[in-house]
């Protein structure tokens, strides 16, 4: 907590034109409380259902300290996540494109915690670590917050369109076969590693691992993929979606230790 990943995700959908959300999860949010209900309206004297959209309608959907939730409310935004729809009742809504979901979650080993199912973390792309930041960082953090406050005003640099189009483009961005066959072979290894890993990864990853490595490519100002961008990708990608086996953890290894094992095996 405190490490400004909500303002980060804040100030992202601000320069983007898009549209941003908080769910704060808590024991007692109920699925209702993210897609939305249906409630009565009265007008000319007569009762209607209407429906009242959920924080999920959105562009970009913050969902805070996701694993405070129950499962069951949980997995009210995996519909979302993957149609990019939401169902209530017999009715099903579009959302609006382009559509991202961001969660953060405490440390399993924190009261009040319920463990994210394989099922939905699979759903997300990406794992990303939030470190603490250095000396010098907080130093100029506490050097702004403490001083006389000056209202920023962030300039638009990209929008919808934009960004659908670089999402097109990505997907455009060419890999050569051994690139392409080695990054997959990462993903399989997760599987027949039992001395490590005791739940390997999906198809899913296999996807991601390749779209995510041509982004990176692509912000990186190359017009292929290279095994460098596998290598760096294949972290986040992995990071939540394998499980170690009791005898890599009685060692103490950590998912990252187990990827790095995988990456120098396979190549």
């Amino acid at each position: 907590p405190g490490l400004a990943k909500t303002l980060a995700v804040r100030t992202l959908a601000d320069v983007m034109n898009l549209k941003f959300n908080r769910i704060q999860n808590t024991p007692d949010l109920m699925p209702s409380d993210i897609t939305g209900t249906y409630i009565i309206e009265e007008t000319s004297g007569k009762r209607n259902f209407k429906f009242q959209p959920g924080p999920v309608f959105a562009n970009i959907v913050l969902a805070d300290e996701i694993n405070r939730a129950t499962p069951k409310t949980q997995s009210a935004l995996l519909e979302a996540m993957q149609e990019k729809q939401v169902t209530v009742g017999n009715n099903t809504f579009k959302l609006d494109l382009p559509f991202f979901v961001l969660a953060t979650q405490n440390p399993i080993e924190q009261e009040g915690t319920y463990p994210l199912p394989e099922a939905q973390a699979d759903r997300f792309l990406l794992k990303i670590k939030v470190g603490y930041p250095s000396f010098e960082e907080e130093v100029e953090i506490t050097n702004r917050y403490s001083s006389v406050l000056r209202e920023h005003r962030l300039k638009t640099l990209l929008n919808k369109n934009h960004l659908l189009s670089l999402q097109t483009l990505t997907r455009q961005v060419p890999i050569a076969n051994d690139i392409k066959n080695r990054a997959i072979k990462i993903i399989t290894a997760t599987r027949t590693n039992k001395d490590v890993i005791h739940y390997g990864a999906s198809p899913r990853a296999s996807i991601g691992i390749l779209l995510a490595s041509k982004a990176r490519a692509l912000v990186k100002g190359r017009n292929h993929v290279s095994a460098e961008d596998i290598n760096e990708i294949a972290y986040p990608i992995l990071r939540h979606r394998i499980i170690l086996n009791f005898e890599a953890e009685r060692k103490g290894m950590t998912t990252d230790d187990a990827i790095k094992h995988i990456l120098d095996k396979v190549k």
